[in-house]
């Protein structure tokens, strides 16, 4: 399934009395292929398209980009790889041979971004991944240098939420106890063996650990085993639809322990309208600043456009992406793919983003980016970050209220 999006109805009509037609004299295509159906839509109708869509419709109706000395607008051709690796790696051989895109926005989620790396590669495509967290970062940057990281990595955001039930244990908040749970794919694997490893060597005792397969609809036995152990704290590495079906679960079973983590869709607004004030004191995966006036401009801008709000992590990030892509095609002056490559490979370079400046040191922005994040007051507040400023002291969670 295919869609183009040049612009909006009215990103036209603003470009067309703000820049006028003449000034448009070229055409860059853009590709994208991510989930519209299958395990993972949900997450990328919140978090992927929207974002994408945002900035070509903003971009287009600022008059396009400055390449060189013509303004040219941006087309985006759009598929859904249905959360099937193969698809999405078809997907983008498909918009390089047939539909001959310029540039490609990078897949959502981790496992997706694994799974289209080598094509992105072989087709000499730049890949700015605004929604993959891995360890293997500097790995998969030797092995392919096309491939670029904003959202950061396993290990810090396994030790900022480790260090989080430290502080609490210190504060005499909680024990030792822990569950850790986590969806059986690349993101859930990795995640959890590395979260397993800092809480033992901290002093925390694993007294529940499952794991459970992508699209797992019934999460009642995972809820059960964790119950029963009685932990003091649950963590699970989770998809946004196994973080929705783990909270109903313990909603249900009234499993509320005093530290309650889900991650990916934690931080969606969808999160906090299905479970109200109930949700209060949950922590998740991500975070942002939300009193930050390029957080709310974008929020607004997000709002209008798409009529939902983004989620409180990774919309950004997405965003940022693209805004990464742009500046390095206006400061090159060129769509030809090899020159921005470059660009982007010149770690003296910096962007200036949604989520704040970013420079890519050893293709990752490692030294800035949220960790966590806890529903404080029906908002998703970031309450540990690394190089981002806004976070929130960590507040007890009380139960399901």
């Amino acid at each position: 399934m295919k869609r183009r999006t040049l612009m909006s109805a009215a990103a036209a009509a603003i470009l067309a009395t703000s820049v006028g037609s003449a000034q448009a004299q070229g055409v860059i295509h853009f590709g994208a292929a991510a989930p519209q159906t299958g395990p993972l839509a949900g997450g990328a109708t919140v978090t992927h398209w929207p974002a994408v869509r945002l900035w070509v419709n903003q971009t287009n109706a600022a008059g396009g980009l400055q390449v060189g000395d013509q303004r040219m607008t941006i087309e985006l051709v759009e598929y859904d790889d249905q959360t099937n690796p193969q698809q999405a790696i078809q997907a983008a051989q498909r918009m390089a041979t047939q539909d001959q895109v310029d540039f490609m926005v990078a897949p959502y989620s981790t496992g997706m971004n694994l799974a289209a790396a080598p094509i992105f590669a072989q087709l000499g495509y730049p890949q700015i991944t605004g929604t993959a967290v891995t360890d293997q970062q500097a790995e998969l940057a030797a092995q392919f240098p096309n491939m670029f990281f904003v959202l950061g990595n396993t290990s810090v955001m396994a030790e900022d939420t480790a260090q989080v039930l430290i502080d609490m244990r210190a504060r005499g908040e909680i024990g030792n106890r822990v569950a850790l749970v986590n969806v059986a794919d690349a993101f859930g694997i990795e995640m959890a063996g590395i979260s397993r490893g800092v809480l033992e060597a901290d002093g925390f005792e694993i007294v529940y650990e499952t794991s459970y397969p992508l699209g797992t609809q019934d999460l009642a036995p995972v809820i059960d085993g964790a119950k029963a152990a009685e932990p003091d704290a649950f963590i699970a590495w989770s998809y946004p639809g196994d973080t929705f079906a783990l909270t109903d679960q313990s909603i249900v079973q009234n499993f509320a322990p005093s530290v309650f983590f889900t991650a990916v869709a934690t931080a969606f607004p969808a999160y906090g309208a299905r479970f109200g004030d109930q949700i209060e004191g949950v922590l998740g995966m991500g975070g942002v600043n939300n009193d930050d006036p390029a957080f709310q401009a974008f929020s607004a801008a997000h709002l209008e456009l798409t009529g939902q709000l983004p989620d409180y992590w990774a919309s950004t990030a997405t965003y940022a992406t693209l805004e990464i892509l742009g500046q390095a095609i206006e400061a090159t002056g060129s769509i030809d793919r090899a020159t921005v490559l470059a660009y982007l490979q010149d770690q003296s370079n910096s962007y200036e983003t949604v989520v704040g400046p970013v420079n890519f040191n050893e293709h990752n922005d490692n030294e800035r980016y949220w960790t966590v994040g806890q529903w404080q007051g029906g908002v998703f507040r970031g309450v540990s970050a690394r190089g981002r400023d806004g976070a929130v002291p960590v507040e007890i969670f009380d139960g399901w209220e």
